[in-house]
């Protein structure tokens, strides 16, 4: 496999510059010194962003885009052989990483480098660690999930030698990565289309687990099933965390505001330390924080910075993001888009100000959707009404027997009203019509529902 150099930069390709993480690692290179090109299918905001750093990207894809001083192609997941870039690339024989491949490399230049993974949660607490080290007196490298508002972006390049990112499961892609500080904060089934069943996923998480740096140190959900799986024969430290004396963190004197952001002790190791008053609304928030406090304090990082970074912390782009008012009822959205997430943001909404709480949903890829059925319906049948959009495809074809029809029977039989509307039009036009002063609207999902209520708010 190419190894790519600090010290000697080249020239490096990305096709798929647009995706948030590819955008993140492009800029790095580029605050290296390397000469960095792309490509993708439509501009965004994003590869407006990289233009104006110097990058030059091309719009569609297409095999031109490969030049003569292409020295390094750089491909995601979504990319297949089929890609003219790829095609190209292979014909030349230029050297290819995957983009978690790059990534992995990228982390070996910090000594300090910290991954986030689980099935859920990441960003989110990517970003909440994020906090706490911005407000030291080391200047981080930070690659998120989602949109930072304390970086105004995915990625912040520091001069310092610590590395901040998120690991994700799928496909594998984290076996690639080798960090001093881990966290995995749950395991659960998702991405079926490509793991077979749990066992497979948590043998997944033991491989990356084992990945840790030796004098390293793992921190980990203490309920998570196998988690014994996942922490055996492993040779850094393991702290665990969760809600009660159990395990090595722990919360007590727990309190919500008005907006269901929690106050709370946490204990570490049996030891009250001082409290912490988040800005984000949720139970599951406390033990996103409790994973972000344990790591930064097994780095010695002083306690008033970590309470300050989790106060200053008001929550990531997407998550659980407070949009505006319309009519009266206040506009939400979050990317929740696995049962396991969704539960979690509507028990949020629970202490969040309303009198009637709508969801529009729009379930992400076939697979997922058919693998969940159930679990979407159980989950989403607290609310008041949901509205269920068409299933964003993301990498699928239509090719699995479901839609979000089956979704919608599934929730009207357990005596929750839900509609389906497969067109963005007709599900603003009816919220248009029936939203009214005092209702909590929630767009969620992981495509491009975010634009019900954005365009509702226009």
């Amino acid at each position: 496999m190419y190894q790519i150099n600090f010290s000697d930069p080249i020239n490096v390709h990305f096709v798929g510059i647009g995706g948030i993480s590819m955008s993140g690692l492009a800029e790095i290179l580029v605050d290296r010194g390397f000469t960095v090109t792309g490509s993708d299918n439509t501009p965004s905001d994003i590869t407006d962003h990289l233009s104006s750093l110097g990058i030059k990207i091309a719009f569609p894809q297409k095999a031109e885009n490969i030049s003569d001083d292409t020295q390094l192609v750089v491909y995601t997941a979504a990319i297949h052989p089929d890609n003219p870039e790829y095609r190209r690339a292979e014909e030349m024989g230029l050297p290819m990483l995957k983009r978690a491949e790059l990534l992995g490399q990228i982390m070996e230049f910090y000594d300090r480098s910290i991954c986030v993974a689980g099935t859920h949660g990441k960003t989110t607490t990517t970003s909440m660690i994020a906090q706490i080290l911005l407000r030291g007196q080391d200047d981080p490298t930070i690659s998120v999930g989602g949109v930072l508002d304390a970086i105004h972006s995915n990625i912040h390049v520091g001069d310092s030698d610590l590395f901040l990112a998120e690991a994700c499961e799928y496909t594998n892609s984290f076996h690639h990565f080798y960090p001093k500080y881990n966290v995995i904060l749950n395991v659960e089934e998702d991405h079926m289309d490509f793991f077979h069943d749990l066992d497979e996923i948590v043998e997944s998480f033991h491989t990356f687990a084992k990945n840790t740096k030796e004098g390293g140190c793992l921190v980990i959900g203490g309920e998570i099933e196998g988690r014994e799986r996942i922490t055996a024969d492993l040779n850094c430290r393991v702290i665990t965390y969760g809600y009660d004396d159990r395990f090595d963190y722990y919360p007590t004197d727990i309190t919500y505001d008005e907006k269901g952001a929690a106050t709370f002790i946490p204990h570490a190791f049996g030891k009250a330390c001082p409290p912490v008053t988040l800005h984000v609304p949720g139970r599951h928030n406390i033990g996103n924080a409790l994973a972000a406090i344990a790591i930064a304090r097994d780095m010695g990082l002083p306690f008033e910075e970590i309470t300050a970074g989790l106060s200053d912390f008001g929550g990531a782009r997407r998550r659980f993001e407070y949009k505006g008012t319309y009519n009266g009822a206040t506009v939400i959205d979050d990317y929740a888009h696995h049962p396991t997430e969704i539960s979690a943001s509507l028990a949020a909404a629970e202490n969040y100000p309303h009198t009637r709480l709508l969801v529009v949903f729009q379930p992400h890829t076939y697979t997922r959707t058919k693998a969940f059925l159930d679990d979407f319906a159980k989950a989403l049948s607290v609310a008041d009404l949901v509205i269920l959009a068409k299933i964003y495809p993301a990498r699928e074809e239509d090719i699995y027997g479901v839609s979000s029809a089956d979704v919608a029977e599934r929730i009207q039989k357990r005596g929750t009203e839900c509609l389906y509307l497969e067109t963005f039009e007709e599900i603003e036009k009816f919220l248009q019509k029936n939203l009214v002063n005092g209702d909590l609207l929630i767009t969620m999902g992981a495509g491009n529902v975010v634009n019900v209520g954005e365009d509702l708010l226009k």
